[in-house]
């Protein structure tokens, strides 16, 4: 076959042979420039599309950036909703602040703390109850501003197993109140000694 080419391009002048090598030179080179560019097309579309992926992630980053002062100050609203609700439910016992209070209530309502004992707690879902035994002479009007007062505590208390006996009226004091004083606790993973 190569001698059938030689033979077709005998006797021809030799610009034609050079024509012939020169189209063929410039087929490969217009080849070889075809495959780098479609190599060269590939490589932009795949920059292209990582371009589009982060311009979509600096556009999420963004938003985020704009919605921050909002998370911040839900943040912060609920924190101080939580630090709210540790007031009603507290997290700790704090058995001394308790005891405090109550016996500021009895020189209050002019009666005698004759016991105050707190008990073992029980705990809940997410709450411990805490019950405290109290025993206190008074009169009825006394005990039910105590009980008034205890009402406005900021944390949970209820007054459970109330029983009250008539006094004989020599002294001050008419009747003697035994009940349970039951509060509650905000179980809290992080705290340890007296939350427990």
């Amino acid at each position: 076959m190569a001698e059938g080419f030689q033979t077709g391009l005998e006797g021809k002048p030799w610009y034609v042979s050079a024509a012939v090598a020169a189209g063929l030179a410039a087929a490969i080179v217009i080849g070889a420039k075809v495959a780098k560019f479609d190599d060269m097309n590939n490589a932009i579309r795949r920059m292209q599309g990582q371009h589009a992926e982060l311009e979509k992630k600096i556009n999420e980053a963004r938003t985020a950036q704009r919605s921050l002062p909002q998370f911040e100050e839900v943040v912060q609203n609920l924190e101080l909703e939580l630090e709210k609700l540790l007031l009603v439910l507290p997290a700790r016992r704090n058995t001394e602040d308790l005891l405090r209070r109550v016996r500021l209530l009895a020189e209050q309502g002019n009666f005698n703390l004759l016991r105050f004992t707190p008990r073992r707690q029980s705990e809940r879902e997410f709450y411990y109850e805490w019950p405290i035994q109290i025993n206190v002479d008074a009169t009825y009007h006394n005990l039910a501003l105590f009980f008034d007062r205890v009402s406005r505590f900021s944390r949970i208390i209820n007054i459970e197993d109330l029983r009250i006996l008539t006094q004989k009226q020599s002294g001050a004091h008419t009747v003697s109140a035994t009940f349970t004083l039951k509060t509650y606790l905000y179980i809290e993973d992080t705290e340890e000694g007296d939350s427990l």
